[in-house]
């Protein structure tokens, strides 16, 4: 309560209004499958665009086990899912390396797991370059994978002549210390013959003498340094010493010379280089833990320097060894940047074994500050799809173990997240007997089964190809729900990509399949290509139909997040009232819009919260207790005409 203790006018702003429920968003989608790049031990980002997913987590290509190849099941489930109208998509990576667990606890002993393949039992590609110390300077993909398996190209280019001022008080503008530096001696070269330069490291320091802060440059501890007062600055280039900044370009090149390079510009080699008190050196930006969760995701390798590597003189003189002839390069000015180039190869990468259950079931131990596989979509509560894409590739094919381990995660992640449905594939080349026994193991009201695999072209070789059905149907959740609402069934919709399908199922196949909640796709003359049904697996008739479990989830969670407000208020009549209040506004709001059946409000839903829903035992313990009823529609999946004969002198 407001204090009056002086005479006066007070105002206040007061409520009279109830408070609003506003609808969560029911399109966002989580997927979790191996890819060929991208963070395994990274707290998943939101995806909006194919191109976005491919700058995380790699190209489109084919993953390489150590068995066997296999088609990268979670980019085409990607594709389809943004194809046929998905909007918003998290991606959790699974990763099995050849030996061990992921991530290792020390890169420097991932050891190779067979000297004749060169591969790493961790996964990362890498190299190590000596240094002038005897120690190494190593370049090691960020994350696991064949596609770790980059080239990397480091330019050494020099910026404008920073060297002013007049002849008798040479100044220099925009150096820091530790800067690696070219200076050309024209005038008075100390180590280079006139005409020609050499790299030095800036170091300032105060001149008792002159009384001010000045400059001096170095070759290395040894050495007598280049003191600034002996250069001389002049208009005329060629008579002119220069002091110019020596930064490196980095290029990456992905395995396949097909890709797309990456180009960074302008970084300092010196492993201490700061400006407005930021690292930004090359061993600053690529370093293993970046500056932020965005640059963690997206560069591509990691550099790890020795422990003699502490100057930007020693990153170069590691990088370009004694077959590059820098010193010349940068003494031509018309030297090309290929002449002032080095291009390193990263090896050894693989995409390690096939992801088991483990894999996709992910770990999140108190002592590691990630989480991995299905347990990173815990921390995510946006997410109301969830998919495994491929992971019942090969069902018939001994690797039906694994896939029903997969299955079962998916429905108890979803059933754990209460607001979540898991979409689930059928195994590839199944029957349709086949696929019965499949859906016969399984049953729960937060899952739907899809049969049978869809056939797309491949734009990777050309050639049709078959594809799990989630990614497609994920995109038509949301496709349908964008354009008519959750309560709308998510079937009799068109497949965009699809040539057709693994299986052409006729009207008969589909009444044995229909009823045991195997949910199929159907090709039809002059309608195309078609999801034709919309059931969930669940033996309680209830919960039937998928956009009845999903509606209800919507309706759930939206009233979670809109009465947040309530906790720890009051517990009496003014509350009970606000709560009634605000939830009949939001489902008079759901009956307007026709999610509900009946013609009147009161005959579409109730809400009741009041001393008929509490006991006096309830209050005491703090429990406000409110009880709501809908009438939700339910689709017409059996539409029945009655056709007869009609007699014109008939009378009704």
């Amino acid at each position: 309560m407001p204090e009056y203790l002086a005479p006066g006018v007070f105002v206040e702003e007061v409520s009279y209004r109830s408070k609003s429920i506003e609808g969560v968003s029911t399109t966002t989608t989580g997927f979790v499958g191996p890819t060929r790049y991208g963070p395994v031990d990274m707290a998943p980002d939101i995806i909006t665009s194919v191109l976005e997913f491919e700058r995380v987590y790699g190209d489109r290509l084919q993953l390489a086990y150590t068995d066997a190849s296999m088609d990268n099941y979670v980019w085409h489930a990607v594709r389809a899912f943004f194809e046929e109208g998905g909007k918003r998509l998290y991606v959790s990576r699974v990763f099995r390396p050849l030996g061990g667990t992921y991530p290792p606890s020390d890169f420097k002993t991932a050891d190779t797991a067979d000297q004749s393949s060169g591969l790493y039992q961790d996964g990362h590609a890498r190299v190590s370059i000596p240094s002038g110390g005897g120690d190494a300077l190593e370049l090691r993909a960020r994350f696991p994978g064949a596609a770790g398996n980059m080239r990397i190209r480091f330019t050494v280019r020099l910026g404008q002549n920073i060297l002013g001022g007049k002849e008798e008080n040479p100044e220099v503008k925009g150096l820091v210390d530790n800067e690696v530096v070219w200076i050309n001696d024209i005038t008075s070269p100390i180590i280079s013959p006139p005409g020609s330069g050499t790299l030095y490291i800036a170091e300032s320091y105060y001149d008792e003498n002159a009384k001010k802060k000045t400059w001096r440059f170095k070759i290395d501890a040894a050495s007598p340094a280049r003191e600034l007062s002996t250069l001389t600055p002049n208009a005329e280039p060629d008579q002119s010493d220069s002091v110019r900044i020596v930064t490196l370009t980095v290029s990456v090149f992905p395995a396949d010379e097909g890709g797309a390079a990456h180009l960074w510009n302008g970084l300092p080699p010196d492993p201490s280089h700061q400006r407005a008190g930021s690292p930004d050196s090359l061993s600053a930006l690529f370093g293993e833990v970046p500056s932020n969760l965005s640059l963690a995701r997206t560069l591509p390798f990691v550099v790890e320097l020795g422990e003699h590597v502490t100057t930007g003189l020693d990153v170069l003189q590691a990088l370009f060894n004694a077959d590059i002839d820098l010193q010349g390069a940068l003494n031509n000015p018309r030297s090309s940047d290929a002449d002032r180039s080095i291009d390193v190869s990263l090896i050894g990468g693989n995409d390690g074994n096939r992801p088991d259950a483990d894999s996709y079931e992910g770990t999140a131990e108190d002592y590691q500050p990630f989480k991995t596989g299905l347990k990173s979509f815990e921390d995510i509560e946006d997410i109301s799809i969830v998919a495994a894409p491929g992971s019942t590739f090969g069902y018939e094919n001994g690797y039906r173990s694994n896939a029903a381990a997969i299955v079962s995660l998916l429905i108890s992640h979803a059933e754990k997240m209460r607001y979540r449905i898991a979409v689930l594939d059928s195994g590839d080349r199944q029957t349709i007997s086949q696929v019965r026994t499949m859906r016969a193991r399984i049953d729960s009201k937060h899952a739907a089964f899809y049969y049978p695999w869809v056939t797309i072209l491949d734009p990777v070789t050309g050639q049709e190809v078959q594809m799990p059905p989630s990614g497609f149907v994920s995109g038509i959740y949301a496709r349908n729900d964008t354009n008519r609402g959750v309560i709308k069934a998510p079937a009799n919709e068109v497949v965009n990509l699809a040539l057709g399908f693994e299986a052409m199922l006729n009207k008969s196949q589909q009444e044995v399949l229909n009823p045991e909640g195997i949910n199929c796709f159907r090709f039809f003359e002059g309608r195309g290509n078609r999801l034709w049904g919309a059931r969930t697996i669940s033996s309680d008739p209830e919960w039937k139909y998928v956009n009845i479990r999903r509606y209800f989830a919507y309706l759930e969670r939206s009233i979670d997040k809109g009465t947040q407000w309530a906790v720890f208020e009051p517990n009496g009549e003014a509350l009970w009232s606000n709560i009634r209040r605000t939830i009949e506004d939001f489902l008079l709001n759901e009956w307007q819009s026709g999610a509900l059946l009946g013609d009147k409000p009161d005959k579409a839903y109730f809400v009741r919260c009041d001393r008929s829903t509490m006991t006096q035992n309830d209050l005491d313990n703090g429990r406000l207790i409110a009880q709501i009823g809908v009438a939700a529609l339910k689709p017409a999946e059996f539409v029945i005409l009655r056709i007869g004969q009609w007699t014109a002198d008939r009378k009704n």
